[in-house]
């Protein structure tokens, strides 16, 4: 199963990229919702090998989440592994400059499940498909704006 969305932001690609890669800022936004973030390597710049675990409730029942960097190439591509209650995820965010002020984010997540109730999770999660792709698309404009308001209080 994939999900996929894009924005354009007026946000020069370099800074885009070091927004998207200011990960203590994602943690906080992730313990801001309930989530318990942990890191669990000790580099000191964002690169391949950074390594989280997230405890968070979704539907009712507690989760535990892996996350890690795969792929890092400033400043065009950030790809991540997850894993989550059987289910495996890739999640590819890429930058591509429209213009010396202007960057295309496009975001894709593929999901696919290892267990019998990862698939049965998969099932109920494409029936509610085009709501979830709304949500997904709100989020990323909704960031967008945020990376738009932070270049612009920089500037």
């Amino acid at each position: 199963m994939e999900f996929t969305s894009r924005d354009d932001i007026d946000v020069p690609i370099d800074q885009a990229f070091e927004m998207l890669t200011d990960f203590e800022q994602f943690e906080r936004a992730a313990l801001r919702r309930g989530a318990e973030v942990t890191r669990l390597d000790d580099l000191a710049r964002p690169g391949v090998g950074a390594r989280w675990q997230a405890s968070f409730s979704f539907r009712g029942k507690p989760r535990e989440m892996t996350i890690a960097i795969t792929e890092y190439d400033r400043p065009n591509e950030i790809r991540l592994a997850a894993a989550v209650a059987g289910i495996d995820s890739e999640i590819r965010l890429e930058l591509v400059a429209l213009s010396r002020t202007r960057t295309r984010l496009n975001i894709w997540s593929g999901l696919k499940a290892n267990t019998l109730s990862a698939r049965l999770l998969l099932q109920s999660l494409k029936l509610a498909r085009s709501t979830l792709t709304q949500r997904l698309d709100k989020r990323v404009a909704g960031l967008g704006r945020d990376m738009e308001e932070r270049y612009a209080r920089r500037a």
